[in-house]
């Protein structure tokens, strides 16, 4: 049932506050076990389990109701992978702390993504900023990053609500996701999508709202910033798709140049930006906003097919960045650096951490045979068809730049001359490679059938 894919995340994670602190390997097992079974849920979550609880009847009718169908289906199972992937590769201090965020922000999120009332999905859209907000805080000197997290987020969080309230006083219910849709008209909707693209727009993020993102990625723990990354940075764009796409189609086809323009602007400065970087970790947060500002350009193009390279291109960058994060953050646990002047010749010590950094960096520069590549290519397909030929041009520079900081850092970690004054290294361990297996399998597989989403995804752009 789609209900417990959020109660059973939010229930064990608060009840793992009662694991003594100190018993890492308890809190381990637990937490491995509920995100195993959460990942078990969703693999046969897709459109069962409706659940639905009605609860508000003025000024207009919501409810707590909950799905899993169309796209909502596979980002579900790609979040239940990624914390089950985090959970099992979590070795930072105070372990059971850190684990019961990790599934209460895996139930906040699951939240999110199985909505199907409005107002459900800005209550949990607020609920899982708390999860990353305590992360940040408790772990070092963080707080003015865990602050600056929490004021940006909660202001997009503040503008949903507030277009949620207003889209259900014009329309007289929130309980309308996923249904035949009624594309809302008056002086009010320019000014409701204007709420939820604000709110889109930082949650992406998207450029100039994204300078809460660079120094949350870099300062939030490996295992943590791989879900952030990979699942909730796609809110936003999954909220164009499921609520602003429907609801809101006029106002998106006006305003559709000054989007292609940001997530053109997004795609350029993400690319420079992580070229420039000599922190592994920036690297990576900076290429995100440069992919997702890709993923952008495809959703405000208006074509079936860029539509079906965003959709795919989504789970193929929640795949890629998670395990770049997870394996940057096996390196920083063995060198005590991220810095590349401090790394180099890691692949000679260690070939199945050199193994899995080389086919995630690779997915992340469009490698054929990868998912990113995948997602792209079909991305660029409809962009052209479209006719946003500069579009696809900007996009084009971005990959290339893509390929120079990824082939950068790949060079700069795992190739290149052995540092002589760090500490020994040490190859992946079982769970660790456990942790990553799931990732690149998924990689290769898309990579190599891409008919397999694809075909999947094909009913939610008609």
């Amino acid at each position: 049932m789609t209900i417990l894919l959020i109660v059973l995340p939010i229930v064990a994670g608060s009840l793992l506050f009662l694991v003594p602190p100190g018993d890492k390997v308890l809190s381990k097992v637990v937490g491995c076990a509920v995100a195993g079974v959460t990942f078990f849920e969703a693999i046969f979550a897709r459109g069962g389990g409706d659940f639905t609880v009605r609860w508000l009847s003025r000024p207009f009718t919501a409810a707590f109701h909950f799905n899993t169908d169309g796209i909502s289906f596979w980002i579900v199972l790609l979040l239940a992978l990624c914390t089950f992937c985090a959970v099992l590769a979590c070795n930072v201090p105070r372990t059971r702390n850190f684990i019961a965020l990790l599934l209460l922000l895996e139930g906040a999120m699951m939240g999110v993504f199985t909505a199907k009332d409005l107002l459900a999905f800005a209550l949990f859209w607020d609920l899982m900023l708390l999860p990353v907000f305590f992360a940040l805080a408790g772990w070092g000197e963080r707080r003015d990053t865990a602050w600056r997290y929490l004021i940006y987020n909660f202001a997009g969080g503040l503008a949903l609500l507030l277009a949620t309230a207003a889209f259900g006083m014009a329309y007289g219910s929130t309980d309308v996701m996923g249904q035949a849709a009624h594309p809302l008209a008056g002086a009010w909707a320019p000014w409701i999508f204007a709420g939820f693209a604000f709110a889109f727009l930082v949650k992406t993020p998207v450029w100039p709202l994204h300078t809460w993102m660079p120094a949350t990625y870099a300062d939030t723990p490996s295992p943590m910033v791989a879900v952030v990354s990979a699942v909730q940075s796609k809110a936003g764009l999954y909220g164009f798709i499921a609520i602003a796409l429907p609801f809101a189609s006029a106002s998106m086809h006006n305003a559709s140049v000054f989007f292609i323009v940001l997530g053109s602007i997004s795609l350029l400065y993400g690319a420079f930006a992580a070229l420039a970087q000599t922190d592994a970790k920036r690297i990576v947060a900076y290429s995100s906003l440069s992919h997702l500002g890709l993923i952008l350009i495809a959703i405000f193009s208006f074509n079936a097919i860029a539509l079906q390279g965003a959709l795919v291109y989504i789970i193929a960058h929640g795949l890629f960045s998670a395990a770049l994060f997870l394996v940057i953050g096996y390196v920083e646990e063995r060198e005590e650096s991220r810095s590349l002047a401090r790394l180099g010749g890691l692949g000679q010590a260690n070939p199945r951490l050199a193994g899995a950094f080389t086919i995630a960096a690779l997915a992340a520069l469009g490698l054929p045979g990868l998912a990113g590549f995948a997602g792209e290519i079909v991305i660029l397909t409809g962009v052209v068809q479209a006719g946003n030929i500069w579009a696809a041009l900007v996009a084009l520079a971005a990959i290339i730049v893509a390929a120079a900081y990824m082939l950068r850092l790949l060079q700069g970690t795992i190739n290149g001359p052995e540092i002589a004054d760090l500490p020994v290294r040490r190859d992946l361990t079982l769970l660790e490679g456990l942790a990553m297996a799931p990732l690149l399998a998924a990689l290769v597989a898309i990579g190599v059938n891409p008919h397999l989403l694809t075909s999947a995804l094909a009913m939610v752009t008609k």
